[in-house]
């Protein structure tokens, strides 16, 4: 849960550059990669990120987002991808720091059926991408990309220090 704006602020901008890091490193042909016959696609779980910022935050109040409408299909570019993600991204902080204040983030409001404060719902949304991030690094790795770390080395990024990764 955030308390301050400038907290959250801190905390999307590293948070949303770990997330374009691993979205700049997806290929066209690796969206199509799935676990599962049932499960999303690399590409799916990619665009959901895009789309929920203004899904998720619009629900909580804030005007102006910018991203795609929740369920809509998926691009075939992950370029496309990448730059849907980064105004949605941007757009957001823009939209809390001129819309919401500090003293509002306690307040509370209507999300899914709950009530959650502004300031839980800014910190939802930070651990919502990191959870796809997590489930996308598994699909990148069976599609052979490289992972780029987020909060310290991916083995590729220890290999080319030339330290071993750890077991």
């Amino acid at each position: 849960m955030y308390r301050t704006i400038d907290d959250f602020d801190r905390d999307w901008a590293e948070e949303t550059g770990f997330t374009l890091n691993i979205l700049r490193a997806l290929t066209d042909a690796s969206l199509a990669q799935r676990v599962t016959e049932r499960g999303r696609t690399l590409g799916r779980l990619a665009w959901h990120l895009a789309e929920t910022i203004p899904e998720m935050m619009g629900h909580a109040g804030l005007k102006g987002l910018e991203g795609p409408e929740q369920g809509s299909a998926e691009p075939a570019s992950a370029a496309a991808v990448v730059a849907a993600y980064e105004a949605g991204a941007r757009s957001l902080a823009d939209a809390v720091r001129s819309q919401w204040s500090d003293d509002e983030l306690p307040e509370e409001i209507p999300m899914y059926g709950e009530m959650w404060t502004k300031g839980r719902t800014l910190g939802v949304l930070v651990l919502h991408q990191t959870h796809h991030r997590g489930q996308m690094t598994v699909l990148m790795r069976q599609a052979g990309l490289a992972v780029p770390g987020c909060y310290g080395p991916a083995a590729e990024e220890w290999e080319r220090m030339g330290i071993p990764a750890m077991a």
